[in-house]
């Protein structure tokens, strides 16, 4: 039920109806290569933002939810409490118990998740189309009605601690966790999303529940509905199930500015596994800074695809890893570029020099025309992929409104069309330090007579 942010969502519709209470709308050009009608996007009385995308395809909705709460909003001693209202918000309220909402959205074929992240958290459920009031008014009571029953609580710790055993068994997670402990040391971003034994032992009730109150509030709040559905009768549906007053001392909380790497900080783990893997880390754009767009084909461009540079060399030429995979996260305080591999223990010194070899050389030269216009057309086809299902498109448009910008994030694909390979090199050289990153290694565990 958990997860972070792999790399920024690609969306491409560049139409947008901007509505503020009932101050009118404004909608920009559909671009011709969609049929997609623009989404709406409005404001609540209650300060609640609701966007409606009206999708055809089929007949199902998808309704979610974006609370603005995550990791960083944690203090030292609430260390996952983000993530355990997202358990705790299917586990009853004043109206109904624990199950009822399994019940009720599997009663009609349909499904329901949630996710916590560094900086939102978002429950989600998709729903034949006729269900839609059902499904508003079910997230309203999960919101601000549940009543985080001791017992309940105690029996969703457990379930909290065995998804923290199964991330640290897992290599591929849990190297991806402490590189971020690495790379943002001493910064929210750098804590666990599950949080700690400790703070998980100290949630009671009475503090989970104020956790609730003072961060689940309309103004802290995205509902996004896509599917084939009536913009009118979505926010009629809102108002009644969300239209409450609204808390009057929330104030959001800006990230801090995480604190430079500080040079080349390098940890190796010994694991039980076989295979040794490998992470590499550097500070980057965060979500709402324009460098981010030439930072995303830079990734791609490394080791982001199967015929990437990297990919290319160390996979395929000197066959040194098994697999390599880069990335972009983008952040609301700040992002991260990392590198992973699959790898022989006796190769990790040689891989981590090809990957420092290859950033200076797209450093001093830059990539390629057919580079550069590949990792275009790959980001081109994850959003037609990603904007099949108003499923996809109600995440990818709570998540714009949350971290970043809706109607700047309308418009991603279309500017990474107009990124330059100079950019892209520039990009290396200001993002891609050799000097200023994190290095992780897991590597098998010596055993007798090893």
């Amino acid at each position: 039920m958990t997860r972070t942010p792999i790399r920024r969502t690609a969306l491409w519709l560049t139409a947008v109806a901007l509505v503020a209470g009932c101050a009118g709308s404004a909608a920009l050009t559909a671009p011709a290569d969609t049929d997609l009608p623009p989404p709406v996007r409005s404001v609540m009385r209650n300060g609640m933002r609701l966007i409606v995308q009206e999708h055809r395809a089929a007949d199902i909705v998808a309704v979610y939810l974006f609370v603005g709460v995550g990791t960083r909003h944690e203090t030292a001693d609430q260390l996952g409490y983000a993530h355990f209202q997202e358990h705790m918000l299917f586990k009853g309220t004043d109206k109904f118990g624990p199950g009822y909402v399994d019940r009720v959205v599997e009663g009609v074929g349909g499904k329901s998740n949630a996710v916590t992240s560094f900086d939102y958290t978002t429950f989600y459920l998709i729903l034949p189309a006729e269900a839609t009031a059902t499904g508003i008014q079910l997230l309203s009571d999960m919101a601000f009605r549940s009543t985080f029953a001791p017992e309940e609580i105690a029996r969703e710790r457990e379930v909290i601690f065995e998804e923290a055993r199964i991330e640290q068994d897992n290599p591929r997670s849990a190297i991806v966790r402490q590189l971020y402990a690495l790379v943002f040391a001493g910064h929210p971003y750098g804590r666990p999303v599950l949080g700690t034994r400790e703070t998980m032992m100290a949630a009671t009730q009475e503090r989970l529940r104020a956790f609730n109150h003072r961060y689940y509030t309309p103004e802290n709040m995205t509902l996004v509905v896509a599917g084939p559905v009536d913009v009118g009768a979505v926010r009629a549906m809102a108002e009644r199930s969300f239209g409450r007053p609204n808390n009057p001392g929330f104030k959001p909380t800006p990230p801090p500015v995480p604190r430079p790497i500080g040079g080349v900080v390098k940890r190796q783990v010994d694991r039980p596994e076989q295979q040794a893997h490998l992470a590499m880390g550097w500070q980057a754009p965060k979500s709402d800074d324009p460098a981010g767009d030439a930072v995303d084909l830079l990734a791609t461009i490394l080791a982001g695809t199967e015929s990437s540079r990297l990919a290319r060399r160390l996979r395929d030429d000197e066959r040194l890893v098994s697999s390599i995979t880069m990335s972009y996260s983008a952040l609301v305080g700040g992002g991260i570029v990392s590198l992973r591999a699959d790898l022989e223990a006796k190769d990790l010194a040689r891989v981590e020099q090809v990957v420092l070899e290859e950033i200076t050389r797209i450093q001093e030269s830059g990539p390629t025309e057919e580079e550069r216009q590949l990792a275009v057309t790959k980001f081109e086809s994850q959003h037609a992929f990603d904007t099949e299902t108003s499923e996809g498109l109600a995440y990818a448009y709570g998540l714009a409104e949350t971290t970043w910008n809706l109607e700047a994030e309308l418009r991603y694909v279309e500017r990474l069309r107009k990124i330059t390979r100079e950019q892209i090199r520039d990009a290396a050289r200001r993002y891609l330090d050799r000097g200023d990153y994190a290095r992780l290694a897991f590597v098998p565990k010596a055993g007798p007579g090893r």
